[in-house]
C-alpha cells in the first residue's frame, strides 16, 4: 500500500484490518498519509499492539490523551479518540474483535458497502470508498462490488484513496478532489 507516510505504517495496513479500518475512519480533514500512519503510532502508544479490544476497554481519557501526545494523530484528537473507540466497541460486540469480519463473507458488494457503513463514522460514501479499497487493493471482491461502490470502484480514475498506489495516482487524486471543489463553488 501506498496510503501511510512510511513503509513501516504501510505495512502495517496490509496486515492489520484493524489498522485500514481506523486509517479510513480517520481520512477526514486532514492528509490522508496522516490519518493512515496515525494506526502505526497508535499501536506504539499502546505497547505494540492494535486489538480492539484493548481499545474498546481502554479508559476513554487515557486514550484521549494518547490521541492527543505531540504528534496528534488527528486534527480533532478528542472527538477521534471517542470515534476510534466507539469503531473498537461495535467490532467486539458484532465481530468478536475481528475487523475483517467485517468483509469476510459479505455475500454481495451490496451487503459489503451495508456492512461498513454500519460503523460508526462511515457514511454511505465512506463505506463505498472503502468497499472500492478493499477491492481494489486487497482483492476482497464479493459479487457486485464494483457496482455497488459506484464510480469509486471502476478502473482507470483517480477518485479517492482507493486509487492509491504511489506518488502519480495520490497527485492525480488529489487534482481530482481539487476540481470538485472548485466545481461544487461555482
Amino acid at each position: 500500500m501506498f496510503l501511510a507516510y512510511n513503509e513501516k505504517a504501510n505495512e502495517l495496513l496490509e496486515t492489520e484490518p484493524l489498522a485500514l479500518l481506523i486509517g479510513m475512519l480517520l481520512d477526514q480533514q486532514i492528509p490522508m498519509e496522516k490519518a493512515f500512519t496515525s494506526p502505526d503510532v497508535l499501536r506504539e502508544r499502546l505497547g505494540g499492539v492494535l486489538d480492539a479490544r484493548t481499545i474498546a476497554d481502554y479508559d476513554a481519557d487515557a486514550l484521549e490523551e494518547i490521541f492527543r501526545r505531540p504528534p496528534a494523530l488527528h486534527r480533532f484528537p478528542a472527538a477521534m479518540a471517542k470515534r476510534v473507540q466507539t469503531l473498537a466497541k461495535q467490532l467486539v460486540e458484532r465481530y468478536d474483535g475481528d475487523a475483517a469480519a467485517v468483509w469476510q463473507g459479505a455475500g454481495s458488494g451490496d451487503e459489503l458497502v451495508k456492512r461498513v457503513g454500519a460503523l460508526p463514522g462511515f457514511g454511505e460514501q465512506k463505506a463505498k470508498i472503502f468497499t472500492a479499497l478493499l477491492g481494489k487493493q486487497l482483492g476482497v471482491r464479493p459479487d457486485g462490488w464494483r457496482e455497488a461502490t459506484g464510480d469509486y470502484g471502476a478502473d482507470g480514475v483517480h477518485r479517492s484513496v482507493a486509487d492509491v498506489v504511489d506518488a502519480d495516482s495520490l497527485d492525480a487524486v488529489r487534482a481530482f478532489k481539487k476540481q470538485q471543489k472548485a466545481a461544487a463553488k461555482s
